[in-house]
C-alpha cells in the first residue's frame, strides 16, 4: 500500500489526488481526510463481501459503508440542529426570522420553512422550547463510521456557544462531554471517530488531552456466551439475576444488531453498574478472579453502550447503513423481522425506525437513505407509522449524488422529520433528481436557498400523501392529480393485473421462435385445454422486453409441451420444485402487457390472445377489449408516464402501483384512434425478419412484381 516509489496506493493519492484543504483542520479538512482514508482501507473486504450471496457477521462493516458528501452533512446537521436552536431562541423572545438566525449562525445550508397557514398550532413547542438551554441539546448519530456527521455537529454546537457567551474552551469540554453521542458495530470506525473528536478538542483548548474527558462514542460490544452466572458471587437476588441475563441476552450479537438493540421493559443501571463495578476481594490472584474482573470490564462497557440506547435525544443524524432482507444473515434476519417488522425489506428502513424511538417528542431526525422507502409497497407501512411524524424538508437527490456511485440503480434522498404530529404542515422540497453530479446538486440546493421560486422547489401539505393510494412521498403532484386520485377510478377495479410463469431456468425452457421447428409451435392456442389438444411443444412466452409502445416483443416461446409437465416438475439441487406457474387461468387470453423493469419512459403494449405471461411481462386482464385499450392509451400518454413516477420512480414498478392508477371514462370516439396505434406499430413490428407474420421488408414493398425475383433469395 506504502509503495517506495510512490506511483501507486495511499501515498501517490495523498500527494496527487487530495485537495491542500482536505488536510487543514481549520477548514475541516481532518475528517474529510479521515473518512477517506476509512473508506479505502474498507475497499478491499467491500469488493470481496460484494460476491457472497449472504453477508457474514464480519463482512457488515464493509458493505455498509459509504462516507457522506460534506454537503450532505451541513444540510441534515443544519436543518435538524441548527432549525431546533433557531426555534429555541425565537421562542425565548428573539423576533428574527429563520433565515435572518440561520444567516446569523452561519448555517449556509439551512432551507427556511414554507409560509403555514392557520392549522398549524406551534404554541406548545414554543412553551416548551423557552426552557432549553444549548447543554440540554443532544445529538446521537447512531451508526457514526468515522464521525464525519458529529464533527460537523460539534463545529454549530460551538457556534451557538460562543453566541452565548461561553470560553472555547469551556464550551469544547461541554460538547464532547454532553451534546454528542455516537455508535457503530465496527472498531476502526469508532476508533478513528473517537480520534476525530480528541483531535477536535484538542484544536479547540490546548489542555484537552490532559483533562481526561472521554467523548460519547462507542464500539458496540458482543456478550457471546456470557450469562449471570459468571457473575454468581456479585448477585444479591432473583431480580438482579433477571435483569442481568436480560441486558447480557441483549447484547449477544451485538455486532450484528448494533444499535438496533433496544429493550421492551424498563432496566435499572445501577444494578448493573453495582455489579460491573463492585470491588473484588483483596487476595490471593486466581483464575476465576481475573475472569470475573474482565467480565465486569465487558459489563462496564455494555452497561454504558446499553444507557446510550436507552436515552433519548434532542437531535439524530445518520446515514444508515443499506442490507436488503435477502443479505442479511439467518441472525440478523430475524431479528429485524421481529423486532421492525414495518421497515424489514432493508436496512436503511430499520434504522429510520429506530432512530426515530431515540428522539425526544419535538426533537428532529436527519438522514440520508436510498429513496425506495418514499413508493414502494414494501414500505407503506413504514409510511404509515412515519405519518404520525412532520417531513420537515427534503432534498430529493435521485441518481449519483455519492460519487463513487455510478448508474441509476442507487437512488437517494435526504429528509429531516420532526418528532410530532402536524397533519397540515406544509413541507418543503427540493427536487434534484435532474442534477446529474454531486457538485450539480448541491449548487441547485444552494440556489433554492436564495430563490425559493426554482421549478425543483416544491411545497405541499403532507396531509396529500395520504389522498394517493400507498401513501407515496408524492411532493410534487398537483392539486388536480391529488383530486383525481380522490375521484378517479382505480385501475384494479377495471382490470385483474397477475404475475405469470416463473421457469427457474429460462435456459431451459425458453427459445426465440425462430430458433425451433415452425411445427412444434402453436402460435394461436387460445386458451389452456386448446393447448394440450395441439399436441404442440412450444407457445408464445411474453417476457416483457425492451421500450415498445403498443405492440410488439413477440420473441419468445416456451415449452408448455403436456401443459408444462416438464416446468411443473422441474426441481433444483435440493429435490425441491423451483418452478411457478401462476395464475395458469389466464395463460393465453387477450391482455395489456409491460416490463417489470423500465429504466426510462414507460411502454404498455396490446398482447393478442395465444401467449403464455411470465413475471418480466406483467399483464393485466378483463373481459372487455375497449377497457383493455382505453388502458392502453392512458398509460401510453405523458399523462400516464407522469402518474407512474409519482406513484413509483424506480426501475420496478410493482402490480400494487398499477392497481392504484386513477382512470377517469375517456370519450369513446378515440377507440378508433387507440385501434390505429396498435394497428400501425404492428405493421412497423411484421415489417422485419424477428416477426413471425413477416411478409416482405418494406424497402421491397414499391419494386415491380416482374422484379421480384431478383431480390429473393434463390431458396425461394
Amino acid at each position: 500500500m506504502f509503495t517506495p516509489n510512490y506511483h501507486d496506493g495511499v501515498i501517490q493519492h495523498l500527494i496527487h489526488d487530495i485537495s491542500e484543504d482536505d488536510f487543514n483542520v481549520a477548514v475541516g479538512g481532518q475528517v474529510e481526510i479521515i473518512g477517506w482514508l476509512y473508506q479505502y482501507y474498507n475497499s478491499e473486504p467491500k469488493d470481496l463481501a460484494f460476491k457472497k450471496k449472504k453477508y457474514l457477521e464480519v463482512d457488515i462493516p464493509a458493505v455498509t459503508q459509504l462516507f457522506t458528501p460534506d454537503w450532505i452533512v451541513k444540510y441534515m446537521v443544519e436543518n435538524s440542529l441548527g432549525r431546533y436552536w433557531i426555534h429555541v431562541v425565537q421562542a425565548k423572545g428573539d423576533s428574527r426570522s429563520e433565515q435572518q438566525l440561520a444567516e446569523y449562525f452561519g448555517c449556509k445550508y439551512f432551507m427556511p420553512e414554507a409560509q403555514q397557514t392557520g392549522n398549524v398550532n406551534v404554541t406548545s413547542e414554543a412553551q416548551q422550547l423557552s426552557e432549553v438551554t444549548i447543554e440540554d441539546i443532544t445529538l446521537v448519530d447512531a451508526a457514526m463510521g468515522s464521525g464525519h456527521i458529529l464533527i460537523y455537529a460539534f463545529d454549530v454546537f460551538m457556534q451557538i456557544y460562543e453566541q452565548e457567551g461561553y470560553a472555547r474552551r469551556e464550551a469544547t469540554n461541554r460538547i464532547i462531554q454532553n451534546n454528542l453521542y455516537g455508535l457503530d458495530i465496527d472498531t476502526r470506525a469508532f476508533q478513528l471517530a473517537y480520534f476525530s473528536l480528541m483531535m477536535k478538542g484538542r484544536a479547540n483548548s490546548r489542555r484537552f488531552l490532559t483533562q481526561n474527558i472521554r467523548p460519547n462514542v462507542y464500539d458496540i460490544p458482543e456478550t457471546g456466551s456470557l450469562t449471570s452466572d459468571d457473575f454468581q458471587s456479585l448477585l444479591q437476588s432473583d431480580s438482579d439475576i433477571d435483569q442481568l441475563n436480560y441486558v447480557l441476552d441483549s447484547f449477544r450479537y451485538g455486532n450484528e444488531y448494533g444499535s438496533l438493540i433496544h429493550f421492551d421493559k424498563p432496566i435499572d443501571w445501577h444494578v448493573i453498574d453495582r455489579i460491573a463495578n463492585e470491588k473484588l476481594p483483596v487476595g490471593q490472584l486466581t483464575l476465576d478472579a481475573v475472569s470475573l474482573a474482565e467480565n465486569q470490564h465487558q459489563l462496564q462497557e455494555i452497561s454504558a453502550v446499553g444507557k446510550v440506547l436507552s436515552n433519548q435525544y434532542s437531535i439524530g443524524a445518520m446515514n444508515p447503513p443499506y442490507m436488503g432482507t435477502g443479505k442479511m444473515d439467518a441472525i440478523l434476519g430475524k431479528y429485524v423481522k421481529q423486532q421492525f417488522s414495518d421497515s424489514k425489506s432493508d436496512l436503511f428502513a430499520v434504522f429510520m425506525e429506530r432512530l426515530r424511538s431515540l428522539i425526544v417528542p419535538n426533537g428532529y431526525y436527519a438522514m440520508i437513505t436510498q429513496h425506495s422507502w418514499m413508493f414502494l409497497s414494501s414500505f407503506e407501512k413504514l409510511r404509515k407509522k412515519l405519518r404520525t411524524n412532520t417531513l420537515i424538508n427534503m432534498a430529493h437527490l435521485g441518481t449519483r449524488a455519492f460519487e463513487e456511485i455510478g448508474g441509476e440503480v442507487v437512488q437517494s434522498t435526504a429528509f429531516v422529520y420532526q418528532q410530532r404530529n402536524n397533519v397540515n404542515y406544509i413541507g418543503t422540497f427540493e427536487r434534484l433528481v435532474d442534477f446529474d453530479s454531486q457538485q450539480r446538486k448541491e449548487k441547485a440546493y444552494l440556489a433554492a436557498i436564495t430563490d425559493p421560486n426554482v421549478d425543483y422547489l416544491y411545497r405541499t401539505n403532507q396531509a396529500n400523501f395520504s389522498k394517493i393510494p400507498g401513501m407515496p412521498i408524492a411532493y410534487w403532484a398537483s392539486e388536480k392529480l391529488v383530486h383525481d386520485f380522490e375521484t378517479g377510478t382505480k385501475m384494479g377495479e377495471i382490470v385483474v393485473p397477475k404475475q405469470g410463469l416463473a421457469t427457474a431456468n429460462n435456459s431451459r425452457f425458453l427459445r426465440q421462435w425462430f430458433e425451433v421447428n415452425h411445427k412444434k409451435i402453436n402460435f394461436k392456442a387460445d386458451s389452456i385445454n386448446n393447448a394440450v389438444q395441439s399436441k404442440k411443444k412450444w407457445f408464445p412466452y411474453n417476457k416483457g422486453g425492451a421500450f415498445r409502445k403498443w405492440y410488439g416483443n413477440y420473441d419468445y416461446i416456451v415449452n408448455w409441451e403436456n401443459d408444462g409437465d416438464e416446468i411443473r416438475h422441474f426441481t433444483g439441487n435440493n429435490g425441491k420444485v423451483r418452478s411457478r406457474p401462476q395464475n395458469t387461468g389466464y395463460y393465453f387470453q387477450e391482455a395489456i402487457t409491460w416490463s417489470l423493469i423500465t429504466s426510462g419512459r414507460f411502454s404498455m403494449r396490446y398482447r393478442t390472445p395465444g401467449s403464455i405471461h411470465d413475471v418480466s411481462g406483467m399483464s393485466a386482464f378483463t373481459r372487455s377489449t375497449d377497457r383493455l385499450k382505453e388502458i392502453l392509451a392512458v398509460m401510453n400518454s405523458a399523462v400516464g408516464n407522469y402518474i407512474l413516477n409519482i406513484l413509483n420512480p424506480t426501475i420496478n414498478l410493482q402490480i400494487g402501483n398499477f392497481t392504484s392508477f386513477p382512470i377517469l371514462k375517456m370519450p369513446t370516439n378515440e377507440l378508433q384512434v387507440i385501434d390505429n396505434c396498435i394497428k400501425i406499430t404492428k405493421k412497423d413490428w411484421d415489417y422485419f425478419e424477428t416477426s413471425w407474420d413477416f411478409q416482405r421488408h418494406p424497402f421491397l414493398i414499391h419494386i415491380a412484381d416482374d422484379n421480384l425475383s431478383y431480390c429473393r433469395s434463390p431458396a425461394s
